[in-house]
């Protein structure tokens, strides 16, 4: 056997090879056996289990991999281990001892003693002296009455370990009591203790305590942590409201509910646990901001903003309060381009204030070599921003890779289809999500990164304080927001033409870089139906839709809706959001349109659904209404892709300018409005020639397809033309510094 060949696996994080190759058993358990001896125990603890994970039974390598557990004081952890060594050979009296001498240390005497009995004669050898004075150990213990609770002694010799930090020792006395009292709550209480306080995995020994002690609210809500570190978030829920059960003033259990309720996307039910919390302890700052972020998932857009200003009082540095109330401004129209730059500029200056960037950098200073392009984001997958990078990433690594070489930093442990797709066009790939920004400055600096591009701006899941460090010689940001980012070290902001007109570059910190035609490169979905004549065609009436986030829809895009509904006769809205699973929700909105004069009977409201489904949503309506002043983007494409014209209203900056940039490559400008009042009267005219809309219909898909929105060949060559200009830029500028 020992010359078989197997593949063998192995964390990287141990050994400087390859993620896998073929080597024969008998070298691999010589190199496991001498790193074993020379103390390279994490190096010896994964090519024991990666024999295992070919040989499960392997004898010597079951045997090695107990001892190894029992060194490091995981001696129950030992005994399967070196039970199976000594079943796969039990006439190995070396076997029989190692797994006596643990059963022993674990308070199994009489198991011992069986192994022992079984494994005699012992012979006069060494190992057979240790053998008969394990025997006569396991006989002396066996005879005695055992006990059934620890000892007053013995509790307060564990309390004092604990008490003096000695929270190595305690874990070894611990679990060697818990061994032999494995119905005592007090000692899994104290092992937890012990674990948790190195840091160590305690999930096993809290299941424990809690189970024997299910009136401790501090257990229990312990339990929860733990439950939801290992990803069991329904146990985690469970746990905290036993916890609360037994003590319902307790804040801190409070607040960990509403985020294990929001991690399943409870965000109703969330809220209100940050909302209780809040009321407990309302100088927490933390609590504030969880609230703050869920009120944002569950549309309460103001509500918000409030929780976040009050996190501001409590906490002025706090950025991730900073940047959502950035982004929270987006949605309303009260503050002037004016404003928001400077409230921008606010949050990159006290970014700026905490950090030293960098002024110099590895790479050379040569205008035409290969560059290395980084892009940090949290949505480099199934997300709005995967859909514009995705054949664009193609594109470049397949026809521009003389030119320039992709480093992606994924800020996102999620993994899909799309991720993978982007993920095979990029030179290096790193998963940064747990990554400091120190660590992931330090990251982007070794990989020589020429020019970094941010795919976030103030959205969940940036890092602009990486930025404010500026680990690359040039930076800009791109796509996944829809202004300036405030941050100084940002060099550049990646327009178009339509977004950023001439004379308004002044809003941004950054300099403005304007593509000739488009920002934007929509990766057309795979599963997308085909398009279905105007539903209006048959029902006689028409359909109205909007398929964006309900947080889009403020009070003044009701209102306008609620117009058209009143005008055209018998027309429907047809909303779908991921929001509308919620019942309070779909009451909510019902409400809102009431307020209004609008009878529910004329509204249609549907939750999420896969992909392909939503696509084919689109078949139920006529017209789509763009919300403003924050217009849609992904949906504004997919939607004109399924065939349905889209109306919008192009406001005063980016953000309110992207459907009418998307609509103007279409070739579609008639249906961008300039006021409410044109808004009204295109929706209102549209709607009264269904003949007009089902030939537009039937070409929208091939207008898309043939625009620059969908060309990926050309937009990748106009997006290397722009890294090039700016390195070009980067290169003049420090030579003229560099000069003697």
């Amino acid at each position: 056997m020992d010359n078989e060949p197997f593949t063998w696996f192995y964390e990287q994080n141990y050994m400087n090879q390859p993620p896998s190759k073929t080597v024969s058993l008998e070298d691999a358990m010589k190199l496991a056996v001498t790193s074993h001896r020379e103390g390279r125990l994490q190096e010896a603890e994964a090519c024991y289990r990666s024999i295992l994970a070919a040989f499960p039974n392997h004898p010597d390598a079951n045997h090695n991999l107990g001892i190894m557990c029992r060194q490091v004081g995981k001696h129950p952890a030992a005994l399967p281990f070196l039970q199976t060594a000594l079943t796969a050979s039990p006439a190995n009296l070396q076997y029989s001892v190692s797994y006596a001498d643990a059963l022993l240390a674990t308070g199994h005497a009489a198991q011992a003693l069986d192994v022992l009995k079984n494994a005699m004669p012992f012979g006069d050898s060494g190992l057979g002296a240790l053998a008969s004075q394990l025997l006569g150990k396991a006989q002396a213990i066996s005879t005695l009455a055992p006990a059934t609770e620890p000892s007053q002694a013995e509790i307060e010799q564990l309390i004092g370990l604990f008490n003096s930090r000695r929270f190595a020792e305690l874990e070894i006395g611990a679990q060697t009591l818990t061994a032999r009292f494995p119905d005592s709550g007090v000692l899994w209480k104290l092992q937890c203790a012990a674990l948790q306080m190195q840091g160590k995995d305690a999930l096993n020994a809290l299941q424990n305590a809690a189970r024997l002690m299910p009136e401790d609210p501090e257990l229990q809500s312990n339990l929860g942590i733990a439950l939801r570190k290992a990803g069991d978030l329904d146990g985690a829920i469970a746990s905290y409201r036993r916890a609360l059960a037994l003590r319902p003033s307790d804040a801190d259990t409070h607040s960990n509910l509403g985020v294990a309720l929001g991690a399943k996307a409870l965000f109703d039910d969330a809220a209100e646990s940050f909302q209780k919390a809040s009321e407990l302890r309302p100088d927490n700052s933390t609590i504030h901001n969880n609230l703050a972020a869920t009120l944002v998932n569950v549309g309460k857009l103001k509500e918000s903003l409030n929780s976040t200003m009050r996190v501001l009082e409590l906490d002025p540095d706090n950025l991730d309060a900073r940047s959502r109330a950035l982004f929270i401004h987006h949605f309303f129209s009260e503050m002037p381009p004016e404003a928001m730059l400077a409230e921008s500029r606010k949050f990159g200056d006290l970014v700026a204030s905490k950090v030293t960037p960098f002024s110099a950098w590895p790479g050379e200073l040569v205008p035409d070599r290969r560059l290395r392009i980084g892009f940090v984001s949290g949505d480099l997958r199934d997300h709005p921003v995967g859909y514009f990078v995705e054949n664009v990433f193609q594109e470049l690594a397949r026809n521009h890779a003389a030119s320039v070489e992709l480093v992606a930093y994924s800020n996102h442990l999620a993994e899909d289809r799309i991720l993978q797709k982007i993920k095979s066009c990029c030179k290096v790939w790193h998963m940064v999500e747990w990554l400091s920004d120190e660590q992931l400055t330090a990251l982007i600096r070794q990989d020589a990164i020429d020019i970094l591009i941010d795919l976030s701006g103030h959205t969940a899941g940036n890092r602009l304080p990486v930025f404010a460090r500026k680990p690359a010689p040039v930076q800009a940001t791109w796509l996944g927001y829809f202004a300036t980012t405030g941050i100084s070290a940002i060099d550049y902001l990646i327009a178009d033409p339509y977004g950023v007109p001439d004379g308004e570059e002044g809003y941004f910190t950054e300099k403005v870089w304007k593509l000739p035609e488009t920002r934007l490169c929509f990766a057309p979905p795979d599963l997308a139906p085909d398009v279905v004549a105007p539903p209006c065609l048959e029902a006689g009436y028409v359909t109205f839709g909007c398929f964006n986030k309900l947080t889009k829809m403020t009070d003044a895009v009701v209102a306008l809706w609620a117009r058209i509904l009143q005008v055209v006769p018998d027309s429907r809205l047809l909303l779908k959001a991921s929001m509308l699973k919620s019942e309070s929700r779909h009451r909510e909105v019902i409400d809102r349109f009431a307020a209004h004069g609008i009878a529910a009977e004329r509204l249609i409201l549907q939750g999420p659904s896969p992909r392909d489904e939503y696509l084919a949503a689109y078949g139920q309506i006529d017209i789509a209404l763009d919300p403003f002043p924050f217009t849609g983007g992904t949906t504004t494409v997919e939607t004109l892709w399924m065939g349905v014209p889209v109306l919008t209203l192009a406001g005063d900056r980016l953000l309110s300018r992207q459907s009418a940039g998307i609509l103007k490559n279409v070739g579609l400008p008639e249906w961008i409005a300039n006021s409410q009042d044109d808004y009204l009267d295109k929706a209102v005219s549209a709607a009264g020639n269904p003949d007009a809309l089902a030939e537009l219909r039937s070409s929208l898909r091939q207008r898309l397809t043939e625009s620059p929105l969908c060309d990926a060949t050309r937009f990748a060559a106009q997006f290397d033309s722009a890294l090039r200009g700016m390195w070009r830029r980067n290169c003049e500028s420090l030579s003229i510094y560099q000069t003697p």
